[in-house]
């Protein structure tokens, strides 16, 4: 083992210890919604209980000074904890920062393990090189020829002493053919999402907002709408996702369905596909201009609606693709219907492996068969 000693530097160790510190604070303002104050009450507390003054070298209101010289938060009116009384609100480059926190931290984990990955590999133009060959067609790159099968072709065809290759000897390696792709990510804010301890609803949004952040850089032709559906199907503009909360809502899964065919009728690509996230059965749907809501068991009225706004959007070329967090047998019948009435997709995933599912089954709605 080798070692490395340089002198100390205070500057660099305090860089670090920012990084490391504001790290903290960008998952408490996940948690928290994005309320800043709270998130730094909380930070404060931790501060105090595991002494990071003397640990990391700073105050705590030297640190919360730094938040705003990053351009993260901002004063705004008097009530609150900071130096004269003032509150503190975010930033929209706060917002972007939770979001970019959340797409490393989530490819950091799929890069340690690969388990609940399903690559599939199928015909077409543009995407990866396939073992699989074709014979070649005017206008195929030179770097597709599989020039070990072609050479094989013409030495069938010709012999060793007359050896000669032509068009029709050539084979190509086929490839995957990357299709674009209009996706709705649906997230359950009923209050099941935060019951019994369990806190559901940040990791759902840290992995809405790592599959936003992932198709951003890698997809820009592609599309992605987040829509929050409780006892009201509401969309949430992709940049403020952190700042959702879990209500006192019962779940209008059906109304979800409607607001997420309503945004991707108006898309031109050509996959389109709902994410939906949830821990619960259908609970409410709308009536004569009101809502029925039934929290106790299955009621078939809103089970058999909720199915025919599934198959409604299946005849509309929409899949549904459903991970659900929770592992309740009687829940699990309920998505199985709704999966076969769609003919679409379902997911038993813990918290821990959410992220894993939900990107390798982006990446498998890009393969499109020619």
């Amino acid at each position: 083992m080798l070692f490395s000693y340089e002198q100390f530097d205070q500057n660099t160790f305090q860089e670090i210890n920012l990084r490391k510190l504001t790290q903290v604070f960008l998952d408490l303002m996940n948690q928290l919604s994005g309320n800043a104050d709270q998130a730094l009450r909380a930070l404060k507390q931790i501060w105090d209980r595991h002494n990071l003054a003397e640990a990391t070298g700073m105050s705590f209101e030297e640190f919360r000074d730094s938040l705003v010289e990053q351009g993260l938060l901002e004063q705004n009116g008097v009530g609150g904890d900071g130096p004269g009384g003032a509150r503190f609100s975010p930033t929209a480059k706060l917002d972007r920062e939770i979001q970019k926190s959340a797409f490393e931290e989530i490819f950091a984990d799929l890069k340690k393990d690969s388990a609940g990955n399903h690559p599939v590999n199928r015909e077409g133009f543009g995407g990866e090189k396939l073992p699989e060959t074709r014979p070649y067609e005017f206008g195929d790159a030179i770097q597709d020829v599989n020039f070990v099968s072609s050479i094989g072709n013409a030495l069938a065809n010709t012999g060793f002493e007359n050896f000669a290759m032509k068009e029709d000897d050539l084979e190509t390696h086929q490839r995957e053919h990357l299709t674009s792709c209009a996706t709705v990510i649906l997230i359950d804010i009923s209050h099941s999402m935060i019951l019994y301890g369990e806190d559901r609803i940040t990791p759902a949004k840290k992995v809405a907002m790592a599959l936003v952040e992932y198709i951003q850089q890698k997809y820009p032709k592609d599309t992605i709408d987040v829509v929050l559906f409780g006892d009201e199907a509401i969309p949430v503009d992709v940049d403020k996702i952190a700042r959702v909360r879990v209500g006192e809502y019962h779940t209008n899964t059906r109304a979800g369905l409607q607001a997420a065919m309503k945004i991707l009728q108006k898309r031109k690509q050509s996959n389109k596909q709902v994410f939906m996230i949830t821990d619960g059965k259908p609970s409410a749907i709308h009536e004569n201009g009101r809502i029925y809501k039934n929290p106790f068991g299955l009621d078939p009225k809103i089970v058999a609606q909720t199915v025919n706004e599934a198959i409604h959007l299946r005849r509309k070329g929409i899949t549904i693709t459903t991970f659900m967090i929770t592992t309740d047998p009687y829940l699990q019948d309920f998505v199985d219907t709704m999966t076969r009435a769609n003919k679409g997709r379902a997911y038993y995933a813990s918290l821990d492996n959410l992220g894993k599912f939900i990107f390798a089954d982006y990446a498998k709605n890009k393969k499109k068969r020619l």
